[in-house]
């Protein structure tokens, strides 16, 4: 089985400055060995990082055209959490901080997800599973 020593989501962004402060706010570190004037790099969890990038930075590791989240789809990337608390409050932090919520909370028993936006229109689904509950005919 092939497994990986780390994940690395790398997103675009507008703005470093912005960035930092709203993924500060949300309560994620910054690890400052990864982040300079062209990324900031937020501590998902052990060894998971999304390393926000600079548009124009971003663009020179791609001879693709960038997608404008805020009307396109590029990726929504699910993170879980202990519980459903922790899910609630890190998008009431997102909101409170310049976020958006693209849709309501849905609880379904073994799971409870919510989903927030960034300032860039990045997509984020803060989710809460207890495997043990799925039902066999899910």
């Amino acid at each position: 089985m092939t497994r990986t020593q780390g994940l690395f989501i790398n997103l675009p962004i507008a703005d470093i400055a912005r960035t930092r402060a709203f993924y500060t706010a949300l309560g994620f570190e910054i690890n400052e060995n990864f982040s300079d004037d062209n990324a900031v790099a937020v501590v998902l969890g052990d060894k998971q990082f999304a390393m926000l990038l600079k548009r124009e930075f971003f663009q020179t590791f791609t001879k693709l055209e960038l997608a404008d989240p805020t009307k396109y789809v590029q990726s929504l990337v699910a993170i879980q959490f202990d519980d459903k608390k922790e899910v609630d409050a890190i998008v009431e932090a997102a909101l409170g901080n310049g976020g958006g919520e693209p849709h309501p909370p849905e609880d379904m028993g073994f799971m409870y997800q919510r989903a927030f936006s960034d300032p860039d229109g990045h997509g984020w689904g803060p989710f809460w599973m207890d495997p043990a509950g799925i039902p066999e005919d899910h």
